[in-house]
C-alpha cells in the first residue's frame, strides 16, 4: 500500500502542476496576441463597422423579398432581367476597360520618362500629377462642362473660328471617357512610377555587353519584367472607373432620367426613386462589390508574380 501510494503521488503532483501551468501558458499566449494586435484593433473595428457590416447588410438585403421579408433570389432575377440594369452593367464594364486601356497606353511611357528624370524635374512632375489625380467629383464635372460643354469656353471658341469640330457631349460615352481620364492617367502614372525602378541600369549594360540591341532588351527583359506591374495598374484603374459616382452623376446624371446607364448611377436612381425597391439597388451594389473583389484578387496575384524580380 505504501509503495502504491508513493508511486501514485508523483503522478498526481505532475497532473496538478500541469493544470496550473495550462492557464499560465494560455494567459501568455493571449497576452502576446493582444499585445501584437492591440494597436490595430481601432482600425479593425472601424473596418468592421464601415466595410464588413454594410457589405453583409447589402448582401442580405439583395436576397430579401420586399413583400414578406423572406430570402429569395427573385431580386437578382428581376434586376438582371431588367434592360436598364443590363445596359448599366455592360456600359460600366466597357467604360472601365476603355479608361484603363487608355491610361495604360498614355501613362506607361509617361511614367517611364518621369522615372528617368533628374530629382528636381521629377518632383515637379509628381506634384502636378498628384494635383490632377486628386481632382474629381462634381468639381471636375463643372470644369468639364465649362470647357467642353454646349456653351463651354472651348466649344464657343471652335464655333467662333468657323470650324466644324464639336467636342463630345458631357453625357456621352466619349465625354465620360475624357472626364475620367483627366484623373485616371495621372493616377496610373503615380501607381506605376515605382515599378519603373525595377529595371536596373546594370541589366541594360549587361545586355549591351552581350551585343543585344535595345529592341531585344525590351523584348526579352524590359517588357516581361514590367508587364505584371503595368497590368496591376490597369486593374486598379478599371476598378476605380467602374465605381465612380460623383463625376458620372455630374456629367451624365439627370433627375428622373439617365442619359447614360452606369451601375453607380443606377444605384443612385434606384435609391432616389420611390417607384423602385431598395433591393434593386442592393443587387447592383453587391454586383459592383463582386467585380471589385475579383479585380483586387487578380491584382494581388499579379503583384506576387511581379515581386519575384525584387
Amino acid at each position: 500500500m505504501d509503495a502504491t501510494a508513493s508511486a501514485g503521488r508523483p503522478a498526481a503532483l505532475r497532473a496538478r502542476a500541469a493544470r496550473r501551468a495550462l492557464p499560465r501558458a494560455l494567459g501568455r499566449v493571449l497576452g502576446g496576441w493582444l499585445a501584437a494586435w492591440l494597436p490595430a484593433l481601432p482600425l479593425l473595428l472601424l473596418a468592421l463597422a464601415l466595410l464588413v457590416a454594410p457589405a453583409l447588410r447589402l448582401l442580405l438585403e439583395s436576397v430579401t423579398s420586399p413583400d414578406d421579408g423572406r430570402l429569395t433570389l427573385a431580386n437578382w432575377v428581376a434586376s438582371f432581367g431588367n434592360r436598364n440594369d443590363q445596359r448599366a452593367i455592360v456600359t460600366s464594364l466597357e467604360l472601365g476597360v476603355v479608361c484603363a486601356t487608355l491610361s495604360l497606353l498614355v501613362g506607361s511611357p509617361l511614367a517611364w520618362c518621369i522615372s528617368r528624370m533628374l530629382p528636381p524635374r521629377r518632383a515637379a512632375w509628381l506634384a502636378l500629377l498628384n494635383v490632377a489625380a486628386n481632382f474629381g467629383g462634381i468639381g471636375l464635372a463643372f470644369a468639364f462642362t465649362a470647357t467642353l460643354g454646349t456653351v463651354g469656353m472651348l466649344t464657343l471658341t471652335l464655333a467662333a473660328l468657323g470650324t466644324s469640330i464639336a467636342p463630345p457631349a458631357p453625357s456621352s460615352f466619349a465625354g465620360l471617357v475624357i472626364g475620367y481620364e483627366y484623373s485616371n492617367i495621372p493616377l496610373f502614372v503615380l501607381l506605376t512610377i515605382p515599378a519603373m525602378g525595377v529595371l536596373r541600369q546594370e541589366w541594360w549594360e549587361a545586355a549591351q555587353a552581350a551585343a543585344a540591341t535595345r529592341l531585344q532588351f525590351w523584348r526579352y527583359v524590359g517588357v516581361p519584367v514590367l508587364v505584371p506591374f503595368v497590368a496591376a495598374g490597369w486593374l486598379l484603374i478599371f476598378t476605380w472607373s467602374i465605381g465612380i459616382y460623383g463625376l458620372a452623376f455630374g456629367l451624365a446624371g439627370r433627375t428622373g432620367n439617365l442619359s447614360t446607364r452606369l451601375i453607380t448611377l443606377q444605384i443612385g436612381f434606384a435609391l432616389d426613386s420611390s417607384a423602385l425597391p431598395e433591393q434593386r439597388a442592393a443587387v447592383l451594389a453587391v454586383t459592383l462589390m463582386l467585380l471589385a473583389t475579383v479585380s483586387l484578387l487578380a491584382y494581388r496575384r499579379l503583384l506576387r508574380w511581379a515581386l519575384r524580380w525584387l
